[in-house]
């Protein structure tokens, strides 16, 4: 995963069927009691797969899904084009406990050079005549991920607290993009929202060792039910930081590394 420029964008029928029957009716036999259905999971997970259409991994998607169920969780996808500004708005109403990002992100720079946004990418071509009123509201920005690729819209932190539709119940996020915790105020935004926790990666990361990283981590949290933090640190003393970039993961806020999943989505 390479290092991602973003632009701030300032302007921005009842079919009703009979039977009739004309041979002789057999003595009832004794209608057998009706069983509940089996209780289905009350935890439910979201992965958002923004990466699918370009670079998909299904053995990440296998592996994510079996640590997520082993651990009680009912797991839904958000793939490829379906990631769009829309998905974003309304992620919050879902009732997700947990949701993992698996999607491009970028550092947004002002005009003087100062990075001063984190930005997270849709799969949504980017056009100045829809979204007009969040794009004036400086909550999108168009992104891409070099000039080889079409530019999309993503979303900040504005957009997170303010476009957002409805509050998360204390669900966890897991960033794997690029720089996701380089600063906080993507971190602050979720957390502001209603998330409890929210994990990410503090600089540029390759998708093959997020890939791989993320799975052990849930592994961590799901498999051993470790706290954050101890889930955190074993990731990185065994699978260490990324090989090419140094990055290395990280969480927010503090007092989150005390807890279990179980104990942060109550």
């Amino acid at each position: 995963m390479k290092c991602i420029k973003v632009w701030l964008i300032t302007i921005v029928i009842i079919v009703s069927l009979s039977f009739s029957c004309t041979t002789s009716i057999p003595p009832a036999t004794p209608t057998p009691p009706t069983l509940p259905d089996p209780p289905s999971n009350s935890l439910k997970a979201a992965i958002v797969d923004q990466l699918y259409n370009l670079q998909p991994n299904q053995i990440f998607l296998n592996q994510a899904i079996q640590q997520l169920e082993g651990c009680g969780f009912d797991v839904e996808l958000h793939q490829g084009d379906a990631v769009t500004v829309n998905l974003y708005r309304r992620l919050p109403g879902y009732g997700y406990d947990l949701i993992i990002f698996r999607a491009h992100s970028g550092l947004l720079a002002g005009s003087e050079g100062v990075i001063n946004n984190t930005c997270l990418f849709t799969n949504e071509t980017y056009t100045e005549s829809r979204y007009i009123g969040e794009q004036l509201a400086d909550q999108l920005a168009m992104a891409r991920i070099d000039k080889n690729h079409p530019l999309v819209f993503s979303i900040n932190d504005k957009f997170v607290t303010d476009a957002m539709e409805g509050e998360f119940d204390n669900t966890v996020i897991i960033m794997m993009g690029c720089s996701c915790l380089f600063l906080d105020d993507l971190a602050k935004a979720f957390v502001a929202k209603g998330a409890s926790s929210y994990i990410a990666w503090g600089a540029t990361v390759g998708l093959g060792y997020v890939d791989e990283a993320t799975v052990y981590l849930l592994e961590e949290l799901c498999g051993e039910n470790l706290a954050i933090a101890d889930a955190v640190e074993n990731t990185m003393n065994t699978i260490g930081p990324d090989p090419q970039y140094g990055a290395k993961l990280k969480y927010y806020p503090q007092p989150s590394g005390d807890k279990a999943l179980e104990q942060l989505i109550k």
